[in-house]
């Protein structure tokens, strides 16, 4: 177990997914592949793969520079092309704490009076 143990820790995150996956799937690498391929969208298997590699480069960022820092950021570039309205709404249902609702939601509003 140990080597395997090894192995996963050195895929990261995306290995932890790869373990869950497996589990959940009963152990069986038809329905582990049904899940990459279903993951993958379009794509199909690749696509899984792709999104295990994603999961990957997401993960470093929101290491290096905090999950609060990441979400603004990508509130932020999101507001230069949708409405702030939907945004809040979206903001509203996020699985977040209140806190970092309460952060988001100034600042889009502040994007706004920045605009006007």
């Amino acid at each position: 177990m140990d080597e395997i143990v090894k192995k996963l820790a050195g895929l990261g995150l995306p290995g932890v997914i790869l373990v869950i996956l497996t589990v959940t799937s009963g152990g069986s690498s038809a329905a582990v592949a049904a899940t990459l391929t279903a993951l993958g969208g379009p794509f199909g298997i690749l696509g899984g793969i792709a999104l295990l590699g994603l999961i990957t480069v997401v993960g470093d960022a929101v290491a290096g520079y905090g999950l609060e820092a990441i979400v603004t950021a990508v509130y932020k570039e999101r507001s230069k092309t949708e409405s702030v309205e939907v945004l809040l709404k979206e903001i509203k249902n996020l699985s977040i704490t209140e806190e970092l609702k309460l952060k988001l939601k100034n600042e889009l509003s502040s994007e706004v009076s920045n605009v006007v």
